[in-house]
């Protein structure tokens, strides 16, 4: 929860904006290969799977957002930070899915040349 103990549900487009001006900081909670495969520019991956509310960046709560594939993953660690009593900003909606159904750039791979494609 943030300071004032609310959460907040976020979608793509509110997002993007504080997250290129460095306003917010976007937890990516996917896993490894999920991540390497397809992400947002500037993201931090800290995935689910081995998820510790207590042991997340030190930035201030209102700053730090969830996001994961569908949304269902940074809801999980939305409620993980609430029962360890962690604030935190919130989740995005819809995840990664939402993010680019928005037409909002992401990190691939080339799969012919291996080659990063960021197109910020």
């Amino acid at each position: 929860m943030s300071a004032n103990g609310e959460y907040s549900i976020l979608n793509a487009d509110e997002i993007r904006e504080p997250l290129m001006k460095g306003e917010i900081a976007l937890v990516d909670v996917r896993e490894p290969a999920e991540f390497a495969g397809e992400r947002i520019h500037g993201a931090f991956l800290f995935p689910l799977s081995t998820f510790d509310p207590k042991t997340l960046p030190a930035y201030s709560a209102s700053q730090i957002v969830f996001h994961c594939g569908s949304g269902m993953r940074s809801g999980k660690a939305l409620e993980l930070c609430r029962a360890a009593g962690v604030p935190v900003k919130g989740h995005m909606m819809g995840g990664l899915k939402a993010w680019k159904a928005q037409g909002l750039p992401t990190i691939t791979i080339d799969p012919a040349t291996g080659k990063v494609r960021d197109p910020k």
